[in-house]
C-alpha cells in the first residue's frame, strides 16, 4: 500500500506511539508485506528468525520488536507488538468505510457495463468498459476491475486475508488493507472467493478464465490466459504464471511458483514450486507421467506378493 503522500519516521512512530531509531524527517513512501516491499516501504517483523530478512529486504523502514542494529540507510520503528501496530496503521490509511447503498458514490463503472440486481459495490472502486456483472456479487473497497470482464453470481471480490497471530486468548486477525485488481478480459464464474492483499495487490492477469467456487488467497498473482477448474484452492501469495491450466480440486500451499504453461492435474495437491511446460499429478506433487507409473507399480503388489507366497 502506498500512501497518498509521503511522511515522515516521526510522524509514523507518533501513530502508533512507539520509539525510532533513524533521522526523524526519515520518508516513509508505503508499507507492505516482505515478500513485495520496495524502496520507501515499511515491513513489520516479530520473530528473531526472520530479523536478518526483514532488515536485507528492500524496506526502508523495519517495524520491529527489538532495538538491534539499525541497517546504513534504513530506520527502525521499535515497537512491543509489530503485528498489532501494522494493524494500527492499516487501519489509519486504510479504515473500513460504512457504505448504505448498493452502488457507492465514489465508484466509477464503464460506458456499456451491466450491472444485475442485488449486486454490492463499494467505496472507490473502478469498474471498466462493457463488463456483465450478475446478480448478488459483492465487491468490496478499491476492487479494480478492467474491460470486458463477466463475473458471475455470488462472487465475492475484496474478503479479507486468511492472516493471523495465535495468542493466548485466541486468534488475532491481520487487517487488510490491499486490493483486488482483475485485469482485462476476464471470467469469473459463480460463488467465487477472491481475496484482496494484506497491503498490496491480488491480481489476475488479462484473458484468464475461472469456473465456479473457486478461492483465490491473498497477494496472488494470477497471470495471462490461465484456466482455473471449479473447487480449486489457492493459498496466498501464490505466484501463477502466464498460460497455466489447473483442473478441478486442486489444492495449493502459500508462497509458491507454478511455471507458465504448467499443466496441473485434477485433485493435485501443489506442495512446491514447479516447473513451467510440464504436467503435474498427486500429493505430493510429481510430473504426470512418473506419479501415473508409480500408481501402475502398485496396483502390480497384490501378483507379486502372491508370486512370492
Amino acid at each position: 500500500m502506498k500512501f497518498q503522500k509521503a511522511y515522515t519516521l516521526e510522524e509514523i512512530a507518533s501513530i502508533i506511539g512507539c520509539e525510532y531509531v533513524g533521522n526523524a524527517n526519515f520518508p516513509v513512501l508505503g508499507m507492505n508485506e516482505i515478500h513485495v516491499v520496495e524502496f520507501g516501504d515499511i515491513v513489520f517483523v516479530d520473530h528473531p528468525k526472520y530479523y536478518d530478512k526483514a532488515l536485507n529486504s528492500a524496506a526502508s523502514i523495519v517495524l520491529i520488536n527489538k532495538n538491534v542494529a539499525c541497517p546504513e540507510g534504513k530506520a527502525l520503528l521499535v515497537s512491543e507488538d509489530p503485528f498489532r501496530d501494522f494493524n494500527k496503521l492499516t487501519n489509519y490509511f486504510r479504515p473500513f468505510q460504512f457504505s448504505n447503498v448498493s452502488i457507492a458514490t465514489s465508484s466509477s463503472v464503464g460506458e456499456g457495463t451491466v450491472i444485475q440486481p442485488n449486486t454490492f459495490i463499494g467505496n472507490h472502486v473502478v469498474i471498466g468498459k462493457n463488463c456483465l456483472i450478475h446478480s448478488n456479487v459483492s465487491i468490496y473497497d478499491y476492487t479494480v476491475i478492467g474491460d470486458n470482464v463477466m463475473i458471475h453470481a455470488g462472487t465475492i471480490l475484496g474478503a479479507d486475508a486468511f492472516y493471523y497471530k495465535k495468542r493466548p486468548e485466541g486468534y488475532d486477525q491481520l487487517l487488510s488493507g490491499g486490493r483486488v485488481v482483475i485485469k482485462d478480459n476476464v471470467g469469473i464464474g459463480a460463488l467465487c472467493t477472491i481475496d484482496k492483499g494484506v497491503t498490496g495487490d491480488t491480481t489476475i492477469g488479462e484473458g484468464t478464465k475461472i469456473d465456479n467456487q473457486v478461492h483465490v488467497g491473498h497477494d496472488t498473482v494470477i497471470g495471462k490466459k490461465c484456466l482455473i477448474a471449479s473447487q480449486t484452492g489457492i493459498a496466498g501469495c501464490v505466484i501463477i504464471e502466464d498460460e497455466v491450466t489447473i483442473w478441478g480440486q486442486v489444492g495449493t500451499t502459500s508462497g509458491i511458483t507454478i511455471g507458465a504453461k504448467a499443466i496441473i492435474l485434477g485433485q493435485t495437491g501443489v506442495t512446491k514450486s514447479v516447473e513451467g511446460g510440464k504436467s503435474y499429478f498427486g500429493t505430493p506433487i510429481e510430473e504426470s507421467r512418473e506419479k501415473l507409473k508409480q500408481l501402475a507399480n502398485i496396483k502390480k503388489i497384490p501378483e507379486i506378493l502372491n508370486k512370492l507366497k
